[in-house]
């Protein structure tokens, strides 16, 4: 029997790439994400490999529909093996004092309390069957804070934080955790941040090489295909050109 694989955010970005390799490799997916017609799109695409899909559109910033969704999972699908914890996104790039309210509900809803709605529902089946592999895509701002990134590290702080917390609870059961740190991977990521505005987004991955989601997705792959006795704590990935999150080389 294939093992099913839930990638929160799937319909773009990072988790895309990683649904899309989970699928050329065999396993069955949930998918998650706030547009149908790309989970439409990306449930064909991996059906024409032979794999299972099943979808689940809900913005995951609110509770409710989060858990309502999760819980309605028919019983063939409610055994998660590997929970891709990817949805996530930043919002606005302003001085603290300058920071926009909104902005910051967006972030800690989607970041930090939506990971922990969704883990909370999954891994109670992963405890009853004492087994699974939950990976956190976190970011290397969860390491270091950088200008006008003050909330948006602050939650992937908190990520790093849940990680290791979640790691204590869930060992005694035999359930893997594990964290993926990126820098700079051009996705949405940038055009979400500066809400649609494509021209600054673009200047951010100007002039030097960025990591691409498929980079991402091969760590996270490579981490859940490790042998059982095998944990993967957490994996920084940086693209060549950049140091830290504020520190770049550029050939300009």
């Amino acid at each position: 029997m294939s093992q099913i694989v839930m990638v929160t955010g799937a319909t773009s970005g990072i988790g895309e790439a990683t649904a899309r390799l989970f699928a050329r490799n065999g396993y069955d997916l949930i998918l998650t994400g706030r547009r149908h017609m790309r989970l439409d799109r990306l449930q064909a695409e991996f059906e024409s490999l032979g794999v299972k899909v099943w979808t689940l559109c809900f913005d995951i910033r609110y509770r409710d529909s989060t858990e309502e969704s999760l819980r309605k999972l028919p019983t063939e699908w409610q055994e998660i093996d590997i929970l891709v914890n990817n949805a996530g996104l930043a919002s606005g790039l302003n001085p603290l004092h300058e920071g926009d309210w909104e902005d910051w509900d967006k972030m800690l809803d989607t970041n930090v309390r939506g990971l922990l709605c969704v883990s909370r529902i999954v891994t109670q089946g992963m405890v009853a069957r004492q087994r699974g592999h939950v990976i956190n895509v976190g970011s290397v701002a969860g390491r270091f804070t950088y200008p006008n990134g003050a909330v948006y590290s602050a939650t992937k702080h908190a990520v790093n934080a849940i990680t290791q917390g979640m790691r204590i609870d869930l060992v005694k059961h035999g359930i893997k955790v594990s964290q993926v740190s990126p820098g700079l991977v051009e996705t949405e990521f940038s055009e979400v941040r500066f809400h649609g505005d494509k021209e600054r987004a673009k200047k951010v991955y100007e002039w030097l090489e960025p990591l691409k989601g498929e980079d991402i997705a091969e760590a996270i792959y490579w981490m859940a295909t490790r042998p059982a006795h095998v944990n993967i704590n957490d994996l920084w990935i940086m693209p060549t050109a950049q140091a830290s999150p504020a520190y770049t080389s550029r050939n300009t």
